[in-house]
């Protein structure tokens, strides 16, 4: 400030008040400086000058570098006390998210010597429960995308192996033709009396013969799910490359080994059924309930009305006149095949009876990325409107074989290929006397009889074989077994090499993990109990609103140590003083402190070349204003001020 002035209205908050005041501070001139005063002096001297001061010693206990000291600590303080809970709240959230990945690397302390025998151990372990739990099914990491593990080969259990069972159905001309050659073949030159028992023998051996193949298939997919299991479970193995690639060869191995023994089983199962036909058995219908059957084949339906599958599936050709195909909400009941608007079942389209109706496939569409198949009329009539068949496509193959199981369990079963009709002009011109085809109906329909009993024992033993034998004894391996094969197929030290990336995502999780708990600890230790002081109340600042509106940036312009001719310095108080800076506690300014004596403060700080030295004014001096300030606006200390807060 200019000698013989003062700031008492600044630093009472009357002229232009802020909502925390001013506090004033007395500089170093540059003459002390040079004299070496040091800061303990300052001090000294800045708080003798408010006592002494007429315009100051009333509020001396409010001004001076310690006050703003320690009004800025307090300030500091009330802040982290009030950061502190949001900043520990985040801490801890980011710290519970990184113990679950942290918690495979707690047992990885290098300075272990048994680190890595401990983590060969409980990766294996680990393993064997992770398969375990994808077979057998659990409530913790569920899929809820697609069917996986267990679900997937309870599907091939119960879905695709009795669909394939199906497909591989006699016809009926075929059967019909076979057995009439072997009713003549068994009587030769003689013409029989009687049905021939022998004939019924052949022909069931014959069709029995036939389960091979779709038992052997169904081993195969199942096969092809344990590997996508073990792929599964390995990956939790992949810090270690060599130890990841040895669990799935060996077990794998053991996987192919129990395979060839599964099928040697279930052939065994089949031949055994072959060896023996049992025609007293419980379910058997006998030749005297087999005369009088009808000559019709009993479709086994459900029971009438029982919903058997719900779902979208879109009708590719009926709408061929608008453009293409449409997707509709299908309802499958024992007796029918409706389709409905959407899911809600309120509109319904149209409802097919299931009679004389079968499946057929049908190539995918060049263009299409669904798969096709199609329901059509067996006595060639139209299945909807003017259309012969429909065709019904899916996003997947897997839910076309599941569609398929369900039309299967409503009795509507897949076509019989027609591609060995070669001697049709034979079929054609093949006939039968009355008592021939008496015989053959017998036959024919004890066969139908002992067939259905054989399927349904070979799909109620085919689960159980299988379990048994693959799935059962391939858990009992890992869980026992695969430990010794790992140690004996490669030494500790090669099988728990890790992979460089994975040890240097360890060391940077484990890093941010205790870096995480050390911040907590120290939070902790900080005693938050503080005492402060309320704010103060909202004062009237359309003050510094006129300024902003009325006035923008000033331009800067150096001001003259020298004062203009004519205008002598103003003098308001008789005692003269030290410099003194008036700082507006709510804003930047406010960190200031006793200067550092590299940084040297003119005595005179109106005499410095910088717009923002000018002093505060007061409304009686109008023409010492630069332009677009406002009258009484107090002016910045000069940059060259010192500003390095204690803290």
């Amino acid at each position: 400030m200019d000698e013989g002035t003062d700031a008492r209205d600044v630093l009472e908050n009357k002229l232009l008040p802020l909502r925390r005041g001013y506090i004033g501070v007395v500089n170093r001139s540059q003459k002390d400086i040079e004299g070496k005063k040091d800061i303990r002096a300052a001090l000294g001297a800045e708080r003798k000058f408010f006592l002494s001061h007429p315009a100051y010693r009333h509020m001396a206990d409010r001004m001076g570098t310690p006050h703003l000291q320690k009004t800025l600590n307090q300030q500091l303080t009330n802040h982290i006390r009030e950061s502190l809970p949001t900043l520990r709240s985040k801490l801890q959230s980011q710290l519970l998210s990184l113990e679950k990945e942290v918690e495979e690397y707690k047992n990885f302390r290098p300075d272990d010597p048994t680190r890595k025998t401990k983590a060969l151990l409980q990766m294996v372990q680990q393993f064997g429960v992770d398969f375990e739990k994808r077979i057998e099914g659990s409530g913790d990491q569920v899929d809820t995308l697609e069917l996986s593990g267990g679900a997937r080969i309870n599907r091939i259990f119960h879905e695709r192996f009795p669909f394939e069972l199906v497909k591989m159905e006699f016809d009926e001309k075929d059967l019909r033709r076979e057995i009439s050659y072997a009713i003549k073949n068994i009587h030769g030159v003689r013409t029989g009396l009687f049905t021939p028992d022998m004939a019924f023998e052949a022909i069931v051996k014959k069709q029995i013969v036939k389960l091979k193949e779709p038992s052997l298939k169904c081993v195969d997919l199942v096969v092809s799910e344990l590997a996508t299991v073990i792929k599964k479970c390995a990956e939790k193995l992949s810090s270690y490359p060599r130890l990841r690639e040895e669990t799935e060869r060996i077990v794998t191995t053991y996987i192919r080994e129990r395979e060839g023994r599964t099928k040697d089983q279930i052939l065994l199962l089949i031949d055994i059924e072959q060896s023996y036909i049992n025609t007293n058995h419980e379910d058997f219908i006998g030749f005297a309930n087999a005369q009088q059957r009808s000559t019709q084949l009993n479709k086994k339906r459900a029971i009438p009305n029982q919903v058997i599958r719900r779902g979208w599936l879109t009708i590719n050709n009926i709408s061929l006149m608008k453009g293409g195909s449409k997707e509709y909400w299908f309802v499958l009941t024992a007796e029918s095949l409706s389709w409905y608007k959407d899911e809600e079942e309120k509109e319904k389209k149209y409802m097919l009876p299931l009679d004389n109706l079968k499946i057929r496939d049908v190539e995918k569409g060049f263009m299409s990325n669904k798969h096709v198949f199609a329901i059509f009329n067996t006595e060639q009539r139209n299945v909807y409107k003017d259309l012969r068949q429909i065709e019904l496509a899916c996003d997947s193959q897997e839910d076309v074989d599941s569609w398929k199981a369900s039309f299967l369990r409503a009795g509507v079963y897949p076509e019989k290929d027609q591609a060995e009709n070669e001697d049709g002009v034979q079929e054609n011109t093949f006939s039968m006397d009355p008592q021939l085809e008496r015989q053959v109906e017998t036959i024919r329909n004890l066969v139908d009889s002992y067939v259905a009993i054989i399927n349904k024992s070979i799909r109620d033993l085919m689960p159980k074989t299988i379990m048994h034998l693959m799935i059962n004894n391939t858990k009992a391996f890992i869980h026992h077994e695969l430990l010794a094969y790992l140690y004996s197929s490669a030494d500790q030290t090669s099988l728990m090499e890790e992979s460089a990336d994975q040890a240097q995502r360890r060391d940077d999780m484990l890093r941010m993990y205790h870096a995480l708990k050390e911040a907590l600890n120290i939070i902790g230790d900080i005693s938050t109990s503080t005492v402060s002081t309320p704010v103060p109340p909202p004062v009237d600042d359309t003050w510094l609103q006129s300024t902003s509106s009325h006035s923008p940036t000033p331009q800067r312009r150096p001001v003259s140590s020298v004062h203009p001719p004519g205008r002598p310095p103003a003098v308001r108080g008789p005692t003269p003083g030290p410099p003194l800076i008036p700082m507006p506690v709510g804003s930047a300014a406010t960190f200031s402190a006793p200067p550092i004596p590299s940084r040297p403060i003119p005595q005179n700080l109106f005499a410095n070349n910088d717009p923002f030295s000018a002093p505060p004014q007061i409304p009686s001096r109008p023409a010492r204003i630069p332009p677009g300030i406002p009258p009484g606006v107090p002016r910045r200390p000069p940059p060259s001020a010192p500003a390095r807060p204690f803290f």
